[in-house]
């Protein structure tokens, strides 16, 4: 005899618990890190609240840590625009293996791409397709946002509160580049890319020191695009 269907709300109850089992260890990492934000925020002078207006309308970590700089530095529009293209510009192809079409209301579709990041695009993009469901995307996303907003909040309150020193906290974006570069060189060595994004920032930090960041993406962008084209388009 066929089994009986599953109740729909003990299914979801399922799918949320196994995005909760799912994304423990992003917390783990998520709660610390927005502290370091969160304690960064406010020791360069910003009210404790815009932690978690950043966190709700950026969710862009490495952005958020750069707005920072961006935002009290009084860097023209323009140039906050062309960082925020080129930092988040990844997430492009991300949704091209993304699994936003399982999530079927609109609003959730839109709120699905606005919370992808590194970490949810790990989770979900490399299950079979037939392992998920709209619930499960949306709670995945919905969890790794909410531990973010709760570790920059709570590091941005203990931080006005608490007088907390600021001292070396700036260096956690780099930190978190460096770790995620090693991990990523680890995943697929590319001795080439490397030298090349070494030599575009040295670049970049010689002719423009104050806009060196956008500078050495741009350059790396346009060497990865001219070395696609050499290659034929084979190149990865």
């Amino acid at each position: 005899m066929p089994e009986p269907d599953v109740p729909a709300a003990s299914a979801q109850r399922r799918e949320v618990a196994a995005a909760v089992r799912d994304t423990a260890a992003v917390g783990m990492g998520y709660l610390p890190l927005g502290a370091a934000f969160g304690i960064l925020l406010v020791g360069s002078g910003l009210a404790w609240w815009w932690a978690p207006v950043f966190s709700v309308l950026i969710y862009a970590g490495s952005m958020e840590f750069l707005a920072i700089s961006l935002v009290t530095g009084g860097v023209g529009l323009a140039q906050v625009a062309l960082t925020t293209f080129f930092v988040n510009f990844r997430h492009v192809f991300y949704g091209l293996s993304f699994p936003l079409l399982e999530i079927r209301s609109t609003a959730g579709r839109l709120y699905g791409v606005h919370a992808l990041t590194d970490e949810a695009y790990a989770l979900l993009a490399t299950r079979p397709h037939a392992q998920l469901t709209g619930t499960r995307v949306l709670a995945t996303e919905i969890l790794c946002h909410a531990y973010w907003v709760a570790g920059s909040t709570t590091g941005a309150l203990l931080g006005s509160r608490l007088g907390l020193q600021v001292e070396g906290m700036g260096f956690a974006l780099t930190a978190l580049f460096v770790v995620l570069t090693i991990d990523a060189f680890r995943a697929s060595p590319d001795v080439p890319t490397l030298v090349v994004a070494l030599a575009c920032a040295a670049l970049a930090l010689v002719v423009a020191p104050g806009s060196m960041l956008v500078i050495a993406l741009t350059a790396f962008v346009l060497v990865l695009l001219a070395r696609f084209a050499l290659g034929g388009g084979h190149d990865t």
